[in-house]
């Protein structure tokens, strides 16, 4: 079997803070690193085809107006992480945080508008939740940032309108936030640099970014989100 697998966003989906080519969580969803994840062997998409148009730092009118038009060929299979680059920008701010929600929700819709009626209705389109590395307690030392309380709340309400959105346009949901729960500030420092650091239960790093285990998480989240749709 060959297809198109184009993955769009932000730094969730890249190789860059994960340690190098082929280890983040489209490259591994692509082709398993099998000398990391020895128990995933097989478990990916021999013959396809990659095209990643993720880019770090990447808001969610850059999916719509930058990475979309890219898409010259149609894709059958498409995973999206959006709308935390959104909130950071907003931090500290509950009133900013509000604001961005709903511009999200609204430019989330024109990108999943725009993606199904590229693909029709066939195609998996996975979007992913996004995820919190202060645990939900609002603050992660060592970052320099302050304490925003109001955070996992914002990350909340953002979540709730990335999966109805996933739920309006018949695209599958891919809970990384309940995944990567306990594997922020409780298990370690989210902040460190380390791409693959010795403790397996850190998955962050640079503080938001995920590190190699947290892509594999990733990736792990997006293939259980393809088994459920069988």
């Amino acid at each position: 079997m060959t297809g198109l697998y184009v993955a769009l966003g932000d730094s969730m989906s890249i190789d860059d803070y994960a340690g190098g080519p082929g280890r983040g969580a489209a490259s591994l969803l692509h082709r398993n690193h099998d000398r990391d994840f020895a128990d995933w062997a097989g478990r990916d998409l021999p013959g396809w085809t990659l095209r990643p148009l993720a880019r770090d730092g990447a808001v969610v009118a850059d999916v719509l107006d930058r990475q979309l038009p890219q898409l010259t060929e149609v894709p059958d299979l498409v995973t999206v992480t959006m709308g935390g680059n959104d909130l950071m920008g907003a931090y500290g701010d509950d009133t900013a945080a509000a604001a961005v929600v709903g511009r999200v929700a609204a430019q989330g819709e024109g990108v999943l508008s725009r993606l199904r009626a590229l693909t029709g209705p066939s195609c998996p389109i996975v979007v992913t939740t996004v995820y919190d590395p202060s645990d939900g307690t609002g603050e992660v030392g060592g970052s320099g940032l302050p304490p925003w309380p109001g955070g996992p709340r914002w990350v909340a309400a953002l979540n709730g309108e990335l999966a109805a959105l996933a739920a309006r346009h018949g695209a599958l949901l891919a809970d990384v936030h309940a995944r990567f729960r306990g594997h922020g500030v409780t298990a370690g420092d989210p902040a460190r640099a380390e791409p693959r650091p010795d403790g397996r239960d850190l998955w962050f790093c640079g503080v938001i970014e995920p590190n190699a285990w947290g892509a594999h998480q990733i990736r792990a989240a997006w293939w259980e989100a393809l088994e459920r749709r069988g």
